[in-house]
């Protein structure tokens, strides 16, 4: 490309603009004229700058270039993530670009060209990725040539892009969208190095703590001989589960195939990552988590697109990891919110995992120390299997369990002046003596859900089981179908007093650190998060997820207002409860070394009796049953439609829904609190949003997800009001 000069080199300067030889110019006009020549000189240099700026950015028209001989289309996948233009366009491919515009590279395009002469003109220049080379086009009209290569590197395979595909199609979104969370930026420099060369595959390792798991060695020995298992696998406590993550993920590795491991966080990555590096050693995978850096993490990733590494360990965005040749994908704690991507169309790891392991016929592996009803479902449709210990391991793994209840504190005067029970006194008092004592607090914000005093459960709606909210006015209404419930009663106990309250958990553990003034406190939370802390006597205060991992285990764990956690308005209160309590026990001591964990909140509850029992595989079958009654998820299938009150109706009026599909409210959706940042589906500040779930039966999810796509996309084509935010299972049903 040419620069754009103000006259051409060899041109001739005007007549006019010479000055006679003879000529003596008035002193006076000599300098006024020198001024005005050095503005201009400068003027002219400051445009030809950035003239010269604009042509470098400015990718060449090919107006009459020369077209590939071969295959001369591309369809181009274009970086427009409306859901109306959720499809490929046609580009010419100019012969200079023969060679590097090939399927799955970066390419620069004009779109929205006009037809002016026989060519296309115009149009905005943005980002796209070639999907394909073709003879000929099914637009009969002229096409716009390719305007640049960005890059010759194949990003996008063609199992990444059917990846995409089905995970769009899924959650009804767009195809671009999906591929901006599976690709990552570019990084020029980056794309020139050398990735190396890919070490042969290791050893096959022993099976390690897995003998502890009646079908842990089978599982192993399976993955090594290039089999492809599928287990839900309920973890031990204690510390032992990276290891064994790692060694599946060995395994794998030793058959010559790829393995893949989701983590819901980065130090749960740092745990498995140096697990696995002492198995395989250095350089046979990678991290792919935020704390790298963008340039660090599109080094490493080109490194698994390449082949150059056959394994991957990362947090939620490495679920569209490119591995080769993949054998094993590997989910860990899949209740953890983290795993579900915040940005459109909002896909769940633990759901693109499974795709990846259907279409690329890999092995699946789901784990935790908690179990998930969607987990529980695998396993009762015979899609996965069990893996989990006997009853024996159990015991001597985990801690004992206590608990104190409403009852227990009635009768506590301690409990009733100082805020916690005897027994929790006495726990910490105990556990101090032989090593750190953990207390875990809820987060701020925790917003409960009414239930009946006397029993506890739920308060539900009686014509749709939604959750039952209290409105300012004090009427009860329901918060799915937005139904009123005048004369509310509990189906379980007949009673008729609702609860709500949350215990003040910040003031219990000041309260505990002037109980114990000799030992050091220390906190973990959102802001500053622990990794370890020493095996010495101290108080370790944290929030549900944040807890540190104590050097050798802590003595004791004390589980503060657990009725805070399961009076969420969620569905899924009971089952998070129950997680994030097992997670906080987990890191206690067995029994047999003397580990134990008090948990207020009332003992009769289906949680509570779950953790005390050690058993979260048996409370999500009992979930699961309890939504199959009630045609709650993931049993049915639901999908959450929320805007401006005239655009959700009218959306809903033009959808095509499957048969039978049944429409929950619309319903007010709360505003934001006050400084906190506008989430995903929150309405603008001074706006007025409703949301409607709409509910299907089993196998008609695809159907839902496709009517609500196309009506999306008639309406932006018609201009038909605003557009409504649509999500596939949402996670906060309430």
């Amino acid at each position: 490309m040419g620069r754009r000069l103000s006259r051409p080199p060899d041109a001739t300067p005007a007549p006019e603009a010479l000055s006679p030889p003879s000529a003596k110019p008035d002193p006076v006009t000599r300098k006024d004229d020198d001024h005005s020549a050095g503005a201009e000189q400068l003027a002219l240099i400051r445009e030809a700058v950035r003239g010269r700026k604009g042509e470098r950015a400015r990718p060449r028209t090919w107006r009459g270039a020369e077209l590939a001989a071969e295959l001369p289309v591309a369809r181009v996948l274009v970086d427009k993530g409306l859901v109306h233009l959720d499809r490929y366009f046609d580009y010419a491919v100019p012969a200079a670009m023969d060679a590097e515009a090939q399927p799955g590279v970066r390419v620069r395009v004009r779109f929205g060209a006009g037809e002016k002469g026989g060519r296309r003109e115009g149009g905005k220049l943005v980002n796209g990725f070639v999907v394909e080379r073709v003879a000929e086009s099914e637009f009969r009209g002229v096409l716009a040539p390719i305007a640049q290569v960005l890059s010759p590197e194949r990003v996008l395979t063609p199992e990444l892009l059917g990846l995409c595909r089905a995970v769009a199609d899924r959650y009804a979104g767009t195809l671009a969208d999906v591929v901006q969370l599976a690709v990552p930026p570019r990084r020029a420099k980056v794309e020139g190095e050398e990735s190396g060369v890919a070490l042969p595959p290791n050893s096959m390792p022993d099976v390690g703590s897995w003998e502890r798991y009646p079908a842990g060695a089978g599982f192993l020995a399976a993955l090594g001989r290039g089999e492809s298992p599928r287990a839900v696998w309920t973890a031990l406590p204690g510390p032992h589960w990276p290891q064994e993550l790692a060694r599946a993920m060995a395994a794998a590795m030793a058959s010559g195939r790829g393995a893949l491991a989701v983590l819901p966080d980065g130090r749960a990555a740092a745990r498995v990552d140096a697990a696995l590096e002492e198995l395989v050693g250095a350089g046979r995978h990678v991290v792919l988590s935020a704390d790298a850096g963008p340039e660090e993490r599109y080094r490493r990733w080109l490194a698994v697109s390449r082949g150059t590494v056959r394994a991957v360990i990362g947090t939620r965005a490495a679920m569209f990891a490119p591995v080769r040749d993949l054998g094993l994908v590997v989910i860990w704690d899949d209740g953890d919110g983290s795993h579900s991507d915040p940005h459109a169309p909002q896909p769940h790891a633990r759901e693109v995992l499974l795709q990846r392991a259907v279409t690329e016929r890999a092995g699946f592996l789901l784990g935790g120390l908690s179990c998930t009803v969607e987990a529980a479902q695998l396993v009762e449709t015979g899609w996965a299997r069990p893996l989990t210990a006997d009853r024996e391991q159990v015991r001597a793994a985990a801690p004992l369990v206590r608990t104190v209840g409403d009852a227990d504190e009635a009768r506590d005067a301690a409990a009733r002046a100082a805020r916690l029970p005897t027994l929790a006194w006495q726990v910490v008092r105990e556990g101090l003596k032989h090593g750190p004592v953990l207390v875990q607090v809820p987060r701020r914000g925790y917003v409960p859900r009414l239930a009946c005093e006397r029993c506890r459960e739920p308060a539900r709606c009686r014509a749709c089981a939604g959750p039952l909210e209290a409105r300012d006015a004090g009427e009860l209404r329901c918060g799915w179908c937005g139904r009123e419930e005048g004369d509310w009663h509990c189906g379980e106990c007949g009673g008729t007093r609702l609860r709500a309250r949350i215990v003040g958990a910040r003031r219990t553990a000041e309260e505990l650190g002037r109980a114990f003034p000799a030992v050091p406190v220390r906190t973990s939370g959102r802001d500053h998060v622990l990794d370890t802390v020493p095996g010495v006597p101290s108080l370790v205060v944290s929030t549900p997820g944040a807890e540190p991992v104590a050097e050798g285990g802590y003595a004791a764990a004390l589980l503060l207002d657990g009725w805070a956690l399961l009076s969420r308005p969620d569905l899924r209160a009971g089952e998070e409860a129950l997680r994030r309590w097992l997670q906080a026990a987990s890191l206690v001591r067995g029994h047999a070394e003397g580990g134990t964990v008090a948990v207020i909140a009332e003992a009769t509850l289906r949680p509570v009796q779950a953790l005390v029992r050690w058993d979260p595989a048996g409370h999500a079958v009992r979930e699961l049953a309890e939504r199959a009654e009630l045609g709650f998820p993931p049993v049915s299938r639901m999908a959450s439609v929320t805007g401006r009150p005239e655009d959700v109706a009218e959306m809903l009026a033009a959808a095509a829904l499957p048969e039978g599909a049944e429409v929950l409210g619309p319903v007010p959706v709360p505003a934001p609190e006050a400084g906190r940042p506008r989430r995903p589906g929150d309405p603008p500040p001074g706006e007025e949003w409703d949301r409607a779930l709409v509910r299907v039966r089993p196998g008609q999810g695809a159907a839902l997800a496709a009517a609500l796509k196309t009506a999306q996309a008639a309406r932006l084509v018609k201009r038909e009001g605003e557009a409504v935010w649509v999500r596939v299972d949402p996670p906060d049903l309430g």
